[in-house]
């Protein structure tokens, strides 16, 4: 893969860590319930819309990581090459995943 391909998938990828980054912060902030006294309900209420924030944060998280891996590779030199098959990984799967670390061929095994 040519230089300016990987340049363009890397500036992708820092614009999506960026985004990702923020989201997982606003997520991670603890919500104000208020002090008042609650009713079962209404603490239930709180109790799951915390854990639902807190789900959201892990599966971002994840994405991070996922984004940071792909900046990783280009830094090593081995982005655009499947980490399974060893070969190239086409544009198409790049261009709607630029985090992606195989190539369709290896993501259909996987399933």
């Amino acid at each position: 893969m040519d230089k300016k391909k990987i340049s363009a998938y890397e500036k992708k990828l820092k614009t999506e860590k960026e985004r990702l980054t923020k989201e997982i912060e606003k997520y991670s902030e603890a919500e104000d319930f208020g002090a008042d006294i609650d009713h079962g309900d209404e603490e239930a209420d709180e109790s799951e819309s915390y854990s639902n924030r807190m789900a959201m944060a892990s599966d971002l998280k994840k994405d991070l990581n996922e984004v940071d891996m792909a900046l990783n590779r280009i830094a090593m030199g081995t982005y655009g090459v499947c980490a399974r098959c060893k070969k190239e990984i086409a544009d198409e799967v790049l261009d709607v995943a630029p985090e992606s670390e195989l190539c369709a061929n290896c993501k259909k095994m996987m399933r």
